[in-house]
């Protein structure tokens, strides 16, 4: 047992036999009254996100979350293959968990992935991943210098908003948390 002084981003919270991840919190004063944790924490299963206050130094049950960095290896029939960068043992990971990470990954990429008793919980991802644009419509001469941007397909089928100038073949950092463009790779 824990108490919600213990909470921070991240943590895993064992609440009514569901499990919740911590999201966002903060410690708040009021003018009067004692003083509570406000938190937004999302449903590991179900991914719903709902914001719940505890009152300061109340007991609850914190999740045993084991993070290991897993190498990504193939899709198949049943979910997404990965293997402990340490145990070299493989695990599938089902397509809900996988959730939409399939979008920034290539075969031999390495995340982190969160388990509970074995089972595998949520994926973490790098902040930004390197890929290479390829498709995009050529860009027009004299449209460097405005501030449009176009369609492009990444190498692992993902669709982005590039600027005009982006060609096929290049290479550009993409967000993984907002899909967006951050800049292109110089090699």
């Amino acid at each position: 047992m824990a108490s919600t002084n213990d909470i921070k981003n991240g943590t895993v919270l064992d609440l009514d036999g569901q499990l919740w991840q911590v999201l966002w919190f903060q410690h708040h004063k009021p003018g009067k009254g004692n003083t509570v944790v406000r938190t937004k924490i999302r449903n590991i299963v179900n991914g719903k996100t709902v914001d719940r206050t505890f009152p300061a130094d109340t007991k609850i049950d914190m999740a045993q979350v084991d993070r290991s960095d897993m190498q990504y290896l193939y899709e198949d029939a049943t979910g997404f293959v990965v293997m402990d960068n340490n145990t070299y043992e493989q695990m599938t990971i089902p397509a809900e968990t996988f959730g939409n990470a399939k979008d920034y990954l290539l075969e031999g990429a390495t995340i982190t992935v969160a388990t509970n008793e074995g089972n595998p919980l949520y994926i973490e991802l790098p902040a930004s991943v390197e890929l290479e644009i390829t498709y995009t419509e050529p860009g027009l001469q004299g449209d460097r210098s405005t501030g449009g941007t176009k369609p492009a397909t990444l190498e692992t089928g993902k669709q982005i908003q590039v600027p005009l100038f982006i060609a096929t073949g290049e290479r550009v950092k993409v967000s993984t948390e907002s899909g967006e463009y951050l800049g292109r790779v110089n090699n």
